[in-house]
Formats: C-alpha cells, sequence, structure tokens
C-alpha cells in the first residue's frame, strides 16, 4: 500500500458538473476522464475519483439499492475566513446545504449534496 496519494470516491449526479465543481472552485486538476462515467480530479496526495451513475461504482448492490450521492461523508477544505470562502461560492452559484454553524471543531458550511463536499475554518474565532 502506498502512502503517496490518498484515493477518496465520490458518487456524483453528473460527472463533467463534478469535474468543473472542483477544478473550477477549488483547484483540483483534472486526471483521468472517463466522462460520464468516471474521472479523477487531483489536489496534493489527494485523488478525488468522480463516480457517475453509469460507472462501476453506480452499479446495484446485490439487495438492489442503487448508490447515490449525496450522503453525509465529505472532504473538509481548510479556510481562513469561512464567511468570506462561502461568499466567494454562492457568487459563483454553488449550493449549500445549510448556513455556516459553529460546533466543538469549528465553524463550517456544507456544500451541495450531489457533490459532497465541505468547507470548514481551522477554529470557531474564524
Amino acid at each position: 500500500m502506498t502512502e503517496e496519494q490518498v484515493s477518496v470516491r465520490y458518487m456524483v449526479n453528473d460527472v463533467d458538473e463534478a469535474i468543473g465543481f472542483y477544478t473550477r472552485h477549488f483547484g483540483f486538476q483534472l486526471g483521468q476522464n472517463a466522462s460520464p462515467a468516471f474521472a479523477e480530479v487531483n489536489r496534493g496526495r489527494l485523488r478525488l475519483l468522480l463516480a457517475g451513475p453509469k460507472s462501476s461504482a453506480g452499479r446495484p448492490m446485490p439487495d438492489g439499492r442503487q448508490p447515490q450521492p449525496g450522503g453525509w461523508n465529505r472532504i473538509h477544505f481548510i479556510v481562513d475566513d469561512i464567511a468570506a470562502e462561502a461568499g466567494r461560492l454562492r457568487e459563483a452559484g454553488i449550493s449549500f446545504r445549510n448556513e455556516i454553524i459553529t460546533g466543538p471543531g469549528g465553524r463550517q458550511v456544507l456544500l451541495s449534496p450531489s457533490l459532497a463536499a465541505a468547507c470548514v475554518a481551522p477554529s470557531a474565532t474564524s
């Protein structure tokens, strides 16, 4: 097992939309692109695998359940000013699941469920 790169797979509704989202708004670089089924985007040591409904990850489970995007798992983008970052993303047309909230780990806001991401500030004072 290599420790040089970490891979995370996300189910998404639209692979091309997800590619644009991560490359435009969060500085990822496009790697392999087999859209509309699958693509990978990379940022540092993170390899994010974007799996659409036509990917192998989108196949039904043995019990018939269909994998879907929008679960509660997400990656965290640490930002200095969460309000400014949320404003930048809103101006770019990104939708949110909630408003900025504060908890024991700091402040956070959840982005569009179909894109499975989050913005998180490093402390409650940001």
